[in-house]
């Protein structure tokens, strides 16, 4: 091979590494990171919130139709409850579409054989769970410490194979170890190489520095997003970092949803009306393009 066709197959293996992933069929769709609602709900607070409501909640409260699950909204993650789930979504015409795996106390990248089997195979039930949810993704919790990158490696590759053959994929999101290096889940995804998708979240880096020049990064192999939003002052500004710029970096590599908001709030008026106003923020910005 001469040294121009070198640099031209070359050229174009670039190309396709960095094309942007198939656009997602909630495309300018404004969602929910149901862990928002987490604190509200009837197992962790009495008179709250039941899981079998939490579609009708959404739809009513918010119009929202996109819902981005976490394992910290079930008493219980088991196929009983998932089934109680998914007969609630179909009848608001909501969508499940991602489970996040939020089980702190599993370790993919143990040394140990038993703990890191223990891991697979909680979230292989996991999986099974969001099979019958209907949902396209599951994103398991990346740890504070990294651990041992190779048995990390192997133990991504066996839930995406397993996750796959039951036609999901497992995403991959900056969280844990992976907040303080923009390039940390691009660099993740090309070892696994399984050509998982990305899941930015705006919120989880440690600085604005890495924040940004993260998600410039991560936002081309996005799949789905969760547009948090920490905390608005007296004057109603989120002083933390810059929310449109966010969006912006994600619009302008070709990201369109769904933009799944994830926000907290004590007060639970104060929550609605605080998403309502984010959800008409992103409504706005999407139609000027």
């Amino acid at each position: 091979m001469n040294r121009r066709h070198f640099l031209a197959v070359s050229a174009a293996a670039a190309t396709v590494a960095a094309a942007p992933r198939p656009r997602s069929p909630w495309e300018r769709e404004v969602g929910l990171v149901a862990a928002t609602l987490g604190a509200h709900q009837s197992h962790r607070k009495k008179g709250g919130i039941a899981l079998a409501d939490l579609p009708k909640v959404i739809r009513q409260e918010l119009g929202m139709k996109v819902i981005d699950m976490n394992t910290m909204n079930f008493a219980k993650l088991d196929l009983k409850s998932a089934e109680i789930l998914r007969q609630s979504a179909e009848r608001e015409n909501c969508v499940l579409t991602n489970l996040k795996l939020n089980q702190r106390d599993l370790d993919l990248a143990s040394p140990n054989a038993a703990t890191r089997q223990r891991a697979l195979d909680v979230f292989r039930g996991s999986i099974d769970a969001a099979k019958l949810m209907g949902m396209k993704w599951v994103r398991p919790l990346p740890r504070p410490q990294q651990g041992d990158r190779k048995l990390l490696i192997g133990s991504l590759r066996e839930l995406d194979e397993y996750a796959g053959e039951r036609g999901l994929r497992v995403l991959v999101e900056n969280f844990g170890w992976m907040q303080s290096d923009p390039n940390s889940v691009v660099d993740l995804i090309r070892d696994v190489g399984r050509d998982q998708p990305a899941s930015p979240d705006t919120g989880n880096w440690s600085n604005n520095e890495v924040r940004y020049a993260g998600l410039k990064k991560t936002f081309p192999l996005a799949a789905t997003c969760d547009y948090k939003a920490k905390t608005f002052n007296a004057k109603g500004e989120h002083v933390q970092y810059d929310l449109e710029k966010c969006f912006r970096i994600g619009w302008d590599a070709g990201f369109r949803g769904p933009w799944c908001i994830e926000h907290g709030h004590r007060d639970l008026n104060q929550l609605y009306k605080n998403l309502r106003r984010i959800k008409g923020m992103l409504e706005d910005w999407m139609k000027s393009g």
